[in-house]
């Protein structure tokens, strides 16, 4: 027997579909509520208000920037390479959900108030990055010399302009990304790498 899902994961799973097929401004909540087969009030005492639930998608219903620990990392080209295709799996996913918000100066500024406010925001990937290529450092793959921050904002750009683009042409993913990603990585890795 299949167990009952709660309603908070009907709402993320309704929310989810909604959020990709019509981004975050064109979403209204009682258009979530509706998807989810509940009122918008029950949608609010489960999420304070829709920052919340799109956080609560992108955490919970996304996928992450997930990548192997520093322990499961052999070299520094598979370590790159891995770091680009998480990041092309994460944007490719979410663009379609938060760009329409660019579009709403108000809402743009009260989504990015309400998503610092709760400790996220764009911004905190490049350091997630970096922090990757630390623990590439401190295994003595990539020169202790190297700057860090500014691989880490190579590796960031890389793959956000290929998922960019991915999402323009209104594909869900990157198609080549693992060979993006290792043609990518090869230019860098000689600027990195141990001596």
């Amino acid at each position: 027997m299949t167990p009952v899902s709660s309603t908070r994961d009907r709402i993320l799973d309704a929310a989810a579909t909604v959020l990709v097929e019509r981004g975050l401004v064109g979403a209204t909540t009682r258009e979530l509520a509706r998807a989810a087969g509940c009122s918008e009030a029950l949608l609010y005492k489960h999420f304070a208000d829709k920052q919340e639930l799109f956080l609560a998608v992108l955490t919970e219903r996304m996928p992450g920037i997930e990548l192997p620990a520093a322990s499961d990392r052999t070299d520094l080209p598979s370590s790159l390479a891995t770091i680009v295709t998480a990041l092309l799996a994460f944007f490719t996913r979410t663009f379609p959900m938060a760009a329409s918000i660019f579009g709403a100066p108000e809402l743009l500024a009260e989504h990015r108030d309400g998503v610092r406010a709760r400790g996220y925001g764009p911004e905190n990937t490049v350091p997630l990055v970096a922090g990757l290529l630390a623990e590439e450092q401190a295994a003595g793959r990539i020169r202790p010399d190297a700057d860090l921050e500014a691989a880490a904002r190579l590796l960031v750009g890389l793959a956000f302009h290929r998922a960019f683009l991915a999402a323009y042409e209104g594909r869900g993913e990157v198609t080549d990304a693992a060979e993006f990603a290792r043609r990518g990585v090869d230019l860098l890795v000689p600027v990195l790498g141990a001596r």
